[in-house]
């Protein structure tokens, strides 16, 4: 009994890392129907010393209906996101997914790796404020 419950066991485990290596090769890596239109950069190491070499930046996200932006990290790049138009499926690297409309908000920290796609008729526009490293001088 105790041999066929760690078979069970060892076959839902492969199961699932099967799963998650299949969503990671599937997952878009590249942007399509994606814009910014909008950017606004403050370097906060004339603001607060002791962010020397970070930067706070505000950016308007569009993604067109049908349109995506490809898996990436949010390593080094905490955000705070406002959805203010259209319907944006987030899908996070373990395959979980989410669905925001306009109004809704999330927190993206640095462990956050995900994709979006925009599923519905109208264009995705996200307001979108983040902590970034400086680019070198």
């Amino acid at each position: 009994m105790r041999r066929a419950l760690m078979l069970g066991a060892g076959i839902a485990l492969a199961l699932s890392a099967s799963a998650y290596f299949a969503f990671a090769e599937d997952a878009p890596k590249d942007n399509q129907g994606y814009t910014t239109p909008k950017t606004v950069v403050i370097d906060l190491s004339n603001e607060i010393p002791s962010m020397a070499g970070w930067q706070l930046r505000l950016r308007v996200l569009n993604i067109a209906p049908g349109g995506h932006i490809g898996l990436h990290s949010h390593k080094d790049r905490p955000a705070v996101v406002y959805f203010h138009q259209g319907t944006d499926v987030i899908t996070n690297e373990d395959g979980t997914s989410k669905t925001f409309h306009s109004g809704d908000t999330t927190a993206e920290g640095v462990n956050t790796v995900h994709w979006h796609k925009n599923a519905g008729n109208d264009a995705v526009v996200i307001y979108t404020a983040d902590l970034v490293k400086a680019p070198a001088k």
